[in-house]
Parts: C-alpha cells; sequence; structure tokens
C-alpha cells in the first residue's frame, strides 16, 4: 500500500510505473520465453491502468480504488473501483462507468463485468452513445469479440433526454438492437416508433445505419406532395450502396394520378465523374404516353492537362419538368466538350444539341446543332517588349429546316493576331497600346441572300489611358478613384454576312473597353469610337465598402447592328451605371443598368440582400424595355422577393413572392414552415405557379417532409440542440 502523505498526483505516477515493472500490469499475461516470435508480434498491446489507491488483496487480486482509469489500445475506461482476478482474467467494476472505445462510441453503465481486453463482457443499467448524436438506453449490455454490442429492453433516441418525466419527442423501444461497429450498423428486433410515448408503428426486424456510416443502402426520408395536377402522393427513396465509388438512388412516386420512377446513379472514377438522373412516368395528364427526362453530367481527365466533359438535357414534353417539380429550364441542352487551360494556352472543342421548350419556338426553325473550337496562343516576348496573342476558332450550326433564309445553316472559321504593351508615364498615368488583325471565312448555305462563301478582315488599334489615385481618410479608411480614355479604332472589309450569333448583346463593364462589343464575330465595329468612364471605391475599417462605376461610348459613325435596348445604337451610346453597397451589419445593394440623356432606363437591375441575426431578406427588381429585335413587343418589368425569419430556435418561416408589373400579375408565390432540433425535421411547402401556356398550367404544389435525425452521417443540426435549461 502506498504512504498517505504522497500527493496524489505523484501516487499515480509512481503507481503507474511501479505497475509498468508488475506481473499484474499486464493483464493478458507474460508470454513465456518459449513463444514463438509470431505470437510475440499478435499478442494485443499491454493494458495501463491509473488510479488513487492500488493494492494486492490476500487472494491475490489486484484492487484500484478512486479515479480509476484504464486504457487498452483505443479503449479508455473509467470507473469509482475495479476488481482484476489475475486467475480468470476477468475485471469486475463498479460505477459510475465510462468507456470510450474511439472517438464515435461511448458506454456509460452502473456496474460491468469484462475480459481483461475490455472488449467483452457484461454491463448492466447501460447507456450507449454514438457520434454524440444517438442514444441507446438498455436494462443490460453484452459486449462481444470487440465488435458487437447487445442491448436488452432498449430505447433508441437522438433527442435529448433531461432526466425528468417528460418522454422524448421521439424513440424506438426493441426487445434487443445489435450494434455492428464495423459495419456500422444497428439491427433492433421487435422495434416499436414511439412518438411522445405513444406507439404508432410496429416492425419486427429493422436496420438503420448507426451515425458514424455516411453511405449505406436501405430506405431514405419519405416525403409527400400534393399538387392541383397530379393529387397526393408519397415519394419513398431507396439507396444502393454500390461499393466506395459508386450508388444508385430509386424514388417510386405514386399518387392517385400518377406512376413514376425516379432514379440517380453516381460514380466517381481514378480520372473522372458521372452523374445522371432521370424518370419514367405514366400519369393521367398525358394518357397513354410515356413521359420521362435524363439529365447527366460527368468529366474525365484525359492525360496532358486536357479534359473531357458532357452534359446531357432531355425530356418527353415541354411540360414534364414543370409538372413534375424539376428544375425548370425552357431550353435544354446537350454538350460534349474536350478542353485544355494553361498558363499561356487555351484550347477548346465543344458539340451542342438544343431544344426548346417554349411552345411558340419552331424547333426546325433553330440552329439545335452547334459546332465551337477556340485555341488561343500568348507569348511574353523578350525585352519587355509586350505581349503577342494568336487565336484561331471554328463554328457551324445546322438547322433541321431547308426552307429558304428561315432554315439557313452557317460555317465560319475566325483567326486573330494582337499585340499589346503598356507603359507607366510621369504622374502614375498607365498607358495600353494594343494592335491587331482580324479576318474571318463564312460559309453560308440555304440562303440565296448571301453569297455561299464569303471573307472579312478588320485591322484594329486601340490607346487606352488610367490614372488611379488612392487617398487615405479617416479612421482607416480608403478612397479609390480611377478615370479611364481609350481611342479605339476598326476597319471592316468584305460582304454582308448573316447574323446569327450576335442577335443578343449585353452592354456592361466587361466589355467597355472592348472594339467590338458584339458577342460573336458575324458582327464587328467599325470605324472610330472614344470610350471613357469612371471607377471610384470606397473602403471603412468598419467594414463598409461601396463603389460605383460609370461609363460610354462615343463613336464616329451608328453601328447598325446595334437594338435600341443594347444601349449601344445611334453615335452616342445610353450610359452604363455599375454599383454596389456593402454594410457591416448584413445590408448589400447591388445596381446596374443603362440610361440616356433624359434618365430614362433601357435595362435595370436592383438586387438588395440583408441577413440579420434571425431574419433573412432579399429582392430583385428587372426592367428590360421593349424591343422587337430582340424578340420583346412589351417591356417586361418584374420583382421577385424571398425571405425567411427564425420564429424561435427551433422554428423557421420562409415566404418568396414573385410579380409581373407589366401584367400586374403574381407569376408565382410560395410558402415554408420548417421545424428542426437534434432528433427531428419537420418541412411543409406551398407553392403556386400561376404562368401558363398551351402545354402547361397553373398548379399548386404542397410538399410534406418529416424525418429522424440520429441515423446517418452528420447533418449540420448542433446549433438546434435542445438545452434542458432552456427547452
Amino acid at each position: 500500500m502506498l504512504a498517505r502523505n504522497i500527493p496524489t498526483g505523484l501516487r499515480r505516477l509512481a503507481v503507474c510505473l511501479a505497475l509498468a515493472a508488475s506481473p499484474f500490469f499486464n493483464m493478458h499475461g507474460i508470454a513465456s520465453a518459449q513463444d514463438s516470435a509470431q505470437n510475440l508480434v499478435t499478442e494485443p498491446a499491454p493494458a495501463a491502468l491509473i488510479a488513487d489507491r492500488i493494492f494486492v488483496s490476500a487472494d491475490r487480486n489486484l484492487i484500484a480504488e478512486g479515479n480509476v482509469q484504464a486504457f487498452q489500445g483505443r479503449t479508455r475506461l473509467s470507473a469509482s473501483r475495479i476488481v482484476y482476478d489475475r486467475a480468470g482474467g476477468s475485471l469486475n467494476i463498479e460505477g459510475p462507468i465510462r468507456i470510450d472505445d474511439g472517438t464515435d462510441v461511448v458506454i456509460l453503465a452502473n456496474a460491468a463485468e469484462l475480459d481483461r481486453t475490455l472488449t467483452e463482457g457484461l454491463l448492466t443499467g447501460a447507456r450507449m452513445v454514438l457520434n454524440q448524436r444517438l442514444q441507446l438506453a438498455s436494462v443490460q449490455l453484452n459486449r462481444t469479440e470487440g465488435r458487437y454490442t447487445q442491448l436488452y429492453k432498449t430505447a433508441v433516441t437522438s433527442c435529448r433526454v433531461c432526466g425528468d418525466d417528460n418522454p422524448p419527442l421521439w424513440q424506438i423501444r426493441a426487445r434487443r438492437v445489435v450494434h455492428d461497429q464495423q459495419a456500422r450498423q444497428l439491427y433492433f428486433d421487435d422495434a416499436q416508433l414511439r412518438i411522445l410515448d405513444i406507439p404508432v408503428l410496429w416492425v419486427p426486424q429493422l436496420r438503420l445505419p448507426d451515425p458514424t456510416l455516411d453511405r449505406a443502402s436501405g430506405f431514405m426520408i419519405p416525403s409527400v406532395r400534393t399538387t392541383s395536377q397530379l393529387g397526393t402522393g408519397i415519394k419513398v427513396p431507396y439507396f444502393f450502396r454500390l461499393g466506395d465509388h459508386a450508388d444508385l438512388t430509386l424514388t417510386p412516386y405514386l399518387s392517385s394520378r400518377t406512376r413514376t420512377l425516379d432514379a440517380r446513379y453516381r460514380q466517381a472514377f481514378a480520372t473522372g465523374r458521372v452523374e445522371f438522373e432521370g424518370g419514367y412516368t405514366r400519369d393521367d395528364l398525358l394518357a397513354g404516353n410515356t413521359r420521362g427526362y435524363l439529365f447527366g453530367s460527368g468529366a474525365f481527365a484525359l492525360g496532358r492537362g486536357y479534359t473531357f466533359s458532357f452534359d446531357v438535357e432531355w425530356t418527353s414534353d415541354n411540360a414534364y419538368l414543370l409538372d413534375y417539380g424539376k428544375d425548370y429550364k425552357d431550353r435544354l441542352t446537350t454538350e460534349l466538350a474536350i478542353s485544355r487551360a494553361q498558363r499561356d494556352q487555351f484550347v477548346r472543342a465543344s458539340f451542342f444539341h438544343f431544344n426548346s421548350l417554349r411552345d411558340a419556338e419552331d424547333e426546325s426553325l433553330l440552329p439545335s446543332l452547334v459546332f465551337d473550337s477556340e485555341i488561343e496562343q500568348r507569348h511574353i516576348l523578350p525585352r519587355n517588349a509586350g505581349e503577342l496573342r494568336l487565336g484561331l476558332a471554328a463554328h457551324a450550326h445546322y438547322r433541321t429546316s431547308d426552307i429558304n433564309a428561315v432554315g439557313r445553316d452557317v460555317g465560319r472559321i475566325s483567326a486573330d493576331i494582337g499585340w499589346t504593351n503598356n507603359w507607366i508615364l510621369s504622374g502614375g498615368l498607365r498607358t495600353d497600346l494594343t494592335l491587331g488583325l482580324a479576318a474571318d471565312i463564312f460559309d453560308t448555305r440555304q440562303d440565296v441572300a448571301f453569297n455561299s462563301h464569303e471573307t472579312r478582315s478588320m485591322p484594329y488599334a486601340a490607346m487606352t489611358f488610367r490614372l488611379p489615385m488612392v487617398r487615405p481618410g479617416k479612421g482607416g479608411a480608403s478612397q479609390f478613384l480611377e478615370p479611364i480614355v481609350q481611342l479605339g479604332w476598326t476597319r471592316v472589309s468584305g460582304g454582308a454576312v448573316p447574323v446569327d450569333e450576335s442577335g443578343r448583346v449585353e452592354f456592361d463593364q466587361g466589355n467597355l473597353l472592348s472594339l467590338s462589343r458584339f458577342p460573336a464575330p458575324d458582327q464587328r465595329e467599325d470605324g472610330w469610337a472614344i470610350a471613357y468612364g469612371l471607377n471610384w471605391a470606397r473602403y471603412a475599417a468598419t467594414g463598409w465598402s461601396a463603389s460605383l462605376s460609370i461609363g460610354q461610348v462615343v463613336r464616329e459613325v451608328a453601328q447598325p447592328g446595334f437594338t435600341n435596348a443594347s444601349g449601344l445604337s445611334g453615335t452616342s451610346s445610353d450610359f452604363l451605371l455599375a454599383g454596389h453597397i456593402a454594410a457591416d451589419f448584413g445590408l448589400g445593394l447591388s445596381v446596374r443598368g443603362l440610361f440616356d440623356d433624359n434618365l430614362d432606363f433601357a435595362k435595370a437591375e436592383l438586387r438588395g440582400d440583408w441577413r440579420g441575426d434571425q431574419a433573412t431578406l432579399g429582392g430583385t427588381y428587372v426592367y428590360l424595355d421593349a424591343d422587337p429585335a430582340e424578340g420583346r413587343a412589351r417591356p417586361v418589368s418584374e420583382f421577385n422577393i424571398d425571405g425567411s425569419y427564425d420564429l424561435t430556435r427551433h422554428w423557421l418561416a420562409s415566404a418568396s413572392w414573385r410579380y409581373d408589373l407589366e401584367d400586374d400579375r403574381a407569376s408565382s408565390a410560395g410558402l415554408g414552415l420548417a421545424y428542426r432540433n437534434e432528433c427531428v425535421l419537420v418541412d411543409l411547402s406551398l407553392n403556386r405557379r400561376y404562368t401558363s401556356s398551351t402545354s402547361v398550367e397553373p398548379s399548386t404544389d404542397f410538399g410534406f417532409t418529416i424525418a429522424l435525425r440520429g441515423f446517418g452521417a452528420s447533418d449540420g443540426t448542433e446549433r438546434y440542440t435542445k438545452s434542458c435549461s432552456n427547452s
């Protein structure tokens, strides 16, 4: 027995060191000199025992008392008293007992009898906690083989139990629960689901993943969907784990008016990944017809920096995606592409197929098949002689119609060589000089208004001046001011070519200093032009920031290819405006638009966002002036508002509203209500779509989802954990 006058900390250290040389310390026994080397290698590591008081009884049992801790591999045991029976190799343990088996399993018990490895034995009054989320309370717990844990007369829940008489929100009662620590699965016998201690469901056998498992085959969270077109239906997804790198999810969707099977397949490879999702449907909306959709994407590394990627989008009819609540697109795009991006080179070749879901569009008159390729090479010239860029691009598009003009097919090859350099002059004035030559070859078919073959060339030059200035302000703030002026010249030579690629032009900050603001070479700007602008920004140390950009283009002659709504028609363009404000209390405002001398806007967009401690609010307003050349006989004027509010710590309300000011009616509206805590998620949603066409009708969609948390991987709900002091 150790002397009582030795300090506790030194006493523990002395006992630990003494036991290291003692036969009692090695609870697995001491290997004899005749043991083979292989047995010595496979023998488990010795256990360590630390306590305030350790002694040997008259019957040669080792007894540890007071703050007892035992370590065996990754297992740690804490108790008030341990008696080690050397002859039987067992541990009799008095509680309160805590066993930490790695980082994911914690066992609490009143008393226990375990073997010397701490991996097998019997515990009474036991409670097991998995991944700090799922609690399993039982009358008796057996540990076997260091892998299986059997619990008898068990209650399982992920709700925090506060020790009062109030039952948890939900629990699963079972005659027996087996936890397979290696497979990370829970097996239930005679399982009974209870809500507020009221039995609602009985299952003879049940298997669920434990909270440490990210992917396991089994049923996922079901949901209920009610729509005015399809009635009330239920979705029950089932997840198939097809190995470590692939999975398949099948989701039957059944209602009185539809029989649908949705599927999603994912697989990761050593050099890439693929994902497909689709649906097969027989419903009453198009009786007798098979409906469905297929979306897919993937990317693979081909070596030498090249990447192959694909996107597939297909649907059986124009209304399917809206009818079944999928991400709606009015045009579907299928693309195959090979690309490589390096410091001084960019290469890309792609093939597209477009499919329109707009009822007013004739598919045969659209360029549904498109081929695009480009290569751009950059060379840094020696002795600060500037930068040389070489570009080559090819494009072709095909219409299925054979009608003259409207069934036109076009092919194009474009080349560009350009040189640029810059200098910093006195006073900080930066000067950029650009010189170059661009050339295009066009091949046009099925349009007698244009020559079959046409060649164009365009030499160009530009001189740009910038004067960036920075001024420090009070309180650590700083201001930035940069006036910009560019003098540009181009000269287009050659005959007329069809305009198919540059039908829509956007004038913004990105192309203010471009020598041609058309999106493609089938149209190019011609003549002298001056572009000027001003950039201003202010940054405060407290987190406030504001920026503003304004610019305009003035030309020698008006360019016929620009529409009125583009803001670039005439010899003087509209003024380009772009601004942003960010506040330190969560507010952000962005505005951009085009306005003329009379402050009349041709295009405008305003976006605002605010995020507080309990609420979020966002809104967007968009205005587009009427322009038949861009397919808008009437102006577009609408706003969209969405927001959420934390009613309590667990209740969240949300709403959205989209309103068409031009038609003076709502386009869509939605309401949501969600309850979440550490053990349950309830989600209610109500959405109304008011738009209609020949293939789409207005509809109302009601969704309901309830999920029991605690099984499977962590879902980020820790901040919603119930507090026993204030629930």
